[in-house]
């Protein structure tokens, strides 16, 4: 039986993935949260696919050993560049390094994100789930465009969720002022603002030889969410882990969907993993997009032509 198109997710999950054995030879890669799960994974493939990684990274310890690893197996340049996205302060910073040491690059994921169960303040004022998981990834985008259409074909991919489908975007209490805050309605709207750039994005681009997509990753083990409260950590430790897959699967969509020549030109997209998919109704309503669009430049600081505004 078919699901309705809206649910295809579910059947689309156990479907054969694509792969490419493409190789990524001198490429500049910038991978957000690269120390873990999915980030890792994917900045792991790359490597071994010949390209050269810039890890985007919290934690200075985990980003070493992440990079001496990596360096050790494989032949290829594993620079790390140190940004708390909950800080919009460092992401400006991450994107003016990458900018000034790097001539080109290819290919952005942005992966960076987490999930919280209360509600909590970014240090610039807003609500954390939708500043690191939308937020940060809106600016950094933003601040190495002229980098990415300098150095095209190149490619952005933005690490979505089917969790999007949670929904809670409401434009007028993005800090949950007024509504109980929902751990998984933040997360869902944080990636439906997401994806509504996304949309835009693409248009923007049209012409440029730089694409983007939003990708889901995949059910698979990662440190998401488990800096919340003792019990959803044991949660999801002991009830969901065993149900999760192994985050090499996404690494491998990730790895697809910067090197297969085949998605050169595919841009403005939803993918569960590999297989394109149709997002929920509102994530891909376009008249949302002006008002999203606005208040993301308006929070991260950015005029209409992406420089930045100096903070009072």
């Amino acid at each position: 039986m078919r699901l309705p198109e809206e649910l295809q997710f579910i059947q689309n999950a156990r479907l054969p993935q694509k792969t490419t054995t493409a190789r990524m030879d001198g490429k500049v890669c910038v991978v957000t949260g690269a120390t873990s799960g999915v980030g890792y994974q994917t900045a792991r493939r790359l490597a071994q696919g010949g390209a050269n990684i810039v890890m985007v990274c919290r934690n200075e310890q985990k980003a070493l050993t992440v990079q001496k690893e990596l360096q050790q197996q494989f032949p290829v340049q594993i620079d790390v560049v140190l940004a708390d996205f909950s800080r919009l302060s460092d992401v400006r910073r991450a994107a003016e390094a990458i900018n000034m040491q790097y001539p080109k690059v290819h290919i952005l994921i942005n992966n960076a994100g987490g999930h919280h169960t209360h509600r909590r303040l970014s240090e610039d004022g807003y609500e954390m789930v939708f500043a690191v998981n939308h937020l940060a990834s809106f600016l950094l985008t933003r601040l190495l465009l002229d980098k990415l259409i300098a150095s095209a074909p190149a490619r952005i991919i933005q690490v979505n969720s089917q969790g999007h489908r949670f929904g809670g975007l409401d434009l007028n209490d993005l800090n949950w002022d007024r509504r109980r805050y929902r751990g998984l309605q933040s997360y869902g709207a944080s990636k439906v603002a997401q994806m509504l750039t996304v949309w835009e994005f693409s248009d923007r681009l049209k012409g440029s030889g730089v694409t983007i997509n939003a990708v889901h990753p995949g059910e698979v083990k990662s440190n998401i969410g488990m800096n919340n409260e003792r019990l959803y950590r044991l949660y999801k430790r002991y009830l969901l882990w065993w149900m999760l897959k192994d985050p090499s699967i996404s690494a491998e969509a990730m790895y697809y969907h910067a090197a297969a020549p085949e998605m050169a030109e595919v841009s403005g997209k939803f993918f569960n993993l590999t297989i394109e998919e149709k997002p929920a109704t509102y994530a891909v309503d376009h008249s949302l997009i002006p008002e999203v669009w606005k208040i993301s430049e308006e929070m991260t600081g950015l005029s209409s032509t992406g420089t930045v505004i100096e903070q009072e």
